[in-house]
This record gives C-alpha cells, structure tokens and sequence, in this order.
C-alpha cells in the first residue's frame, strides 16, 4: 500500500539552456519533504513529462530517490498511450527504487473501458511496486468508469485511484464498491476535502508546491473528522488552488515558484510563458498570503 495522504506532483526544474536542472530538482525535492509532503509524483504532468526523454525521467528518478528516498514516497509517472512502454518504464522505475508507480488512462486514442483494464492490469502485473491509477478525462478525453475501477481494484497491487474526473457520484460508487481495496485520492486541491468527506484518503497536490504544511493540517483534521476546521483551512487556501490553473498546468506553480527565488526555468515547448497580466494576478496573489 502507499501510505502518505498528501502528495506533491513536483514541477521539473530545467538550465537556462533548456536541459534538466537534477541539482534543483534535489534542492526541491527535499524543500518539498520538509515542508510537510509524504511523498513526491515524479514525470507526472505538472514536471512536463511529456516533452522529456525516456532517459532523463530515469536520471531524473536516480536523483530523486537518492536524496530523499528514506524520508518519503517517491511515485515515478510511468504510464502513457502506450502499454508496451508503460511496462519498460515502470520496470526501471522498480529498478531505481521508487515505491509507486502512476498510470494515466492512456490518452488521444480513446480505448474502450475493457481495453484500459487490460492495459492496467497488463503494467501492474509485469511490477510488484503498488499502483497508483489516474483518471484525468479533462486531459485524455477518456474517462475511466466506476465499473473499471472497481474491476481492477481486485488487482493485489493496484491500491490506489488518483480521481480527477470531478464526478462526486464515481468517487462515490469507487470508494463505497471497493474501498476496502483501492484509496481514493484527489486530482484537483481543490476538491480535496470535499472528497475526503465521501471517504478520500488525501490529495496529488500542485499547491502543495506552495503551502504543503496547511494542506497537511486540512488533511489530519480531515482524518480526524474534525471538518469544521478543515473547512476554515479549505476555504482560506481556496483562492491559491484556483489560481494554479489560470493558465495550463504547471505554467502558473512553476511561475510563482520562480517568483519566489527558486530559479527553476522556464518551460519546454509547447508550453509558454504565463501572460503578462497573469502574472501580476499571481504576483497579488502571493503576496497577499506572505508568500513572497
């Protein structure tokens, strides 16, 4: 199983020459594990693993493990459009030391519900590392049923569902038919607590970039049903998890984090610069919560 409630899915620093920065990603790493985070979603969306080489997610993951392995959960984004690739990477990702892996449903091609449970069932069973599903529609265009979810819960080492649908009647279903099995965390902060309500066991955060320690407090009043106060914690922190997505993710995490002094670089093509205007949201927006 993987233990942690609150996840951070770590932005991917690169040079000014565009290569990645693995002595930034480390320093970041290790900020993010001290400031409250129980583990770390390495090569996942939010660290641009789209645009880097099968090479540098493994350096990547090496480093990671390296230097904060024995104090957190490090889950290696392996998962793709392609099952053959997914099961290679996931393979050198057990290699590395990782103690999760993450698999998005695969995306463009549109399988059909029965083709994403041979697909998960296929990577799960070539590793012995837990499993950690993500369904994220917004970004695939498919999204994986209550029904498929549950089926592969049966599956040993597939223990967890990073739900992002925004569906309150899946998670629902998910977590009453089979959370005994398979625990429910958030894909959005800001619907973190309203799912913890239903029976969620934490968050895969981009604010947590941000204010990891008060998403951790959420999160344990949260667990101690003591949701009144969560509550006032979730509706103080609402505004920061909003506008991590006014622009595409990772573009504005990345760009408050750069405002803060992290020097983390800029962003691999396709993505872009945050707009100017934007940027003076978030500039407000920071300082208005003492984070500058």
């Amino acid at each position: 199983m993987l233990e942690g409630n609150l996840y951070t899915a770590m932005v991917t620093p690169f040079t000014e020459s565009g290569e990645v920065n693995y002595e930034k990603a480390r320093d970041l790493a290790r900020y993010l594990i001290n400031e409250g985070c129980d583990g770390l979603v390495i090569c996942g969306t939010t660290g641009e693993v789209p645009t880097l080489t099968d090479q540098e997610k493994i350096t990547l993951l090496q480093n990671i493990v390296a230097e904060v392995g024995d104090k957190a959960e490090i889950i290696a984004g392996t998962g793709s459009y392609d099952t053959r690739s997914s099961i290679e990477l996931s393979r050198e990702a057990e290699e590395i030391g990782v103690d999760g892996v993450m698999l998005v449903v695969p995306y463009y091609n549109k399988p059909p519900q029965e083709s994403l449970y041979q697909h998960f069932k296929s990577i799960a069973e070539s590793i012995e590392l837990p499993v950690m599903l993500y369904n994220v529609p917004g970004r695939t265009s498919r999204n994986m049923e209550a029904k498929t979810t549950i089926q592969l819960a049966e599956i040993d080492n597939i223990v967890a569902i990073k739900e992002a649908s925004g569906d309150f009647d899946q998670a629902t279903e998910i977590i009453a038919r089979a959370g005994d099995k398979i625990d429910l965390y958030s894909g959005d902060d800001s619907l973190t607590l309203p799912l913890m309500s239903l029976g969620g066991k934490g968050v895969v955060s981009v604010a947590g970039h941000l204010v990891a320690s008060e998403i951790k407090d959420m999160i344990e009043l949260a667990l101690a049903n003591d949701f009144k106060r969560a509550a006032e914690i979730n509706k103080k922190l609402f505004p920061i998890f909003k506008n991590m997505f006014i622009s595409t993710n990772p573009i504005p995490v990345k760009t408050a984090l750069n405002m803060k002094g992290w020097d983390l670089g800029s962003f691999r093509p396709p993505l872009t610069e945050l707009e100017p205007s934007k940027k003076d949201l978030l500039k407000n927006l920071l300082e208005n919560y003492n984070l500058l």
